[in-house]
């Protein structure tokens, strides 16, 4: 009988360092498998940003080919502004505080772009 108790906790100890050793192999697999997780994750994102670089490039190219002179790509950068803060739901008064514009201004520039929006609400009803 002692000799099986013996036995029975000698097979313990091996099953207990064994679950130990595997646990560490496991947790290995698992850094291996998000290091490659994220690498695959920083090689998608280097490329969307190739891509992005290359289509601004292109648009570059395409601005100096029609002839668009720097005060036009200023105007552009506040026109891209005051659409993107339209669309995050400010108001006309709102933009024209934030951009130190008249309101006027801003109802001018906004208004083709609020047209289409509203055209296409209309369309999809």
């Amino acid at each position: 009988m002692e000799w099986v108790l013996a036995i029975l906790l000698g097979a313990a100890v091996v099953l207990l360092i064994l679950s130990f050793v595997k646990g560490k192999q496991s947790k290995s697999e698992q850094e291996q498998h998000i290091d490659q997780v994220s690498f695959s994750l920083m090689d998608e994102i280097h490329q969307l940003q190739q891509k992005v670089k290359f289509m601004e490039i292109d648009a570059e190219i395409t601005a100096v080919e029609a002839g668009t002179s720097e005060v036009q790509s200023d105007h552009r950068l506040l026109l891209r502004e005051m659409i993107d803060l339209h669309r995050r739901g400010y108001s006309h008064e709102s933009i024209a505080q934030k951009l130190k514009m008249s309101l006027q201004e801003v109802n001018n520039l906004l208004a083709p772009y609020e047209k289409r929006s509203t055209e296409r609400s209309k369309v999809a009803q």
